[in-house]
């Protein structure tokens, strides 16, 4: 199993893009794709504020802590550390305590390796399960990792977790998430209005 993990880690490793296009900061944006637990934080974190703010997120939690090592996060108190002005999330109570749980369950699941949560799936069932036993994570979530991993890591068993709609697994530039984002805004406001109109 551990060389196994280690071997999946290599591999997740050759194919990693040298950044993720998800916020203002290149060092944040080659943190996400360079580490996977920057990458699992960035997700839960991504919950009403912009994606920009949610991913650096991680950046700035290590910058604080010194480190996103999964026991290390487990074993802190995250709370102070999210408050801290200027705080993390909008939400630091209860993101603090999710990334804590996510930190829990990656040191006890997969012994602090957050990469081994797809390199060590056997096919899409088992990355699917995987991801949806990460806390904070719902089904949309699910797909939007689903489908960042597939298109920006080359993650075969993502390939069928990848919606059809347009996700984070798109974005491939700073121009690829504003229009992402304007997109999404546009279908909010299309889902509202027809959320209206089946009231009335």
């Amino acid at each position: 199993c551990h060389v196994r993990g280690r071997h999946g880690s290599a591999e997740y490793d050759r194919r990693v893009p040298d950044r993720l296009h998800f916020t203002d900061s290149d060092e944040a944006d080659e943190l996400l794709a360079r580490d996977p637990m920057a990458l699992l934080i960035g997700f839960v974190l991504d919950q009403q504020v912009t994606v920009q703010k949610a991913f650096a997120g991680p950046l700035v939690l290590r910058e604080r802590l010194g480190s996103l090592d999964a026991a290390a996060l487990a074993q802190t108190d995250l709370e102070p550390v999210f408050r801290e002005k200027p705080a993390i999330h909008r939400f630091p109570g209860a993101m603090a305590q999710r990334v804590h749980d996510l930190a829990v369950h990656v040191r006890d699941v997969y012994e602090g390796d957050a990469a081994r949560v797809w390199t060590e799936a056997a096919g899409p069932a088992e990355l699917r399960a995987n991801l949806d036993a990460l806390p904070g994570f719902g089904a949309m979530k699910v797909k939007a990792l689903g489908s960042v991993l597939a298109k920006r890591f080359g993650v075969e068993a993502a390939q069928e977790l990848v919606p059809w709609h347009p996700t984070l697994g798109d974005v491939d530039s700073a121009q690829a998430l504003a229009d992402y984002q304007a997109a999404k805004r546009a279908h909010k406001a299309e889902w509202s209005k027809g959320r209206a109109a089946a009231a009335s």
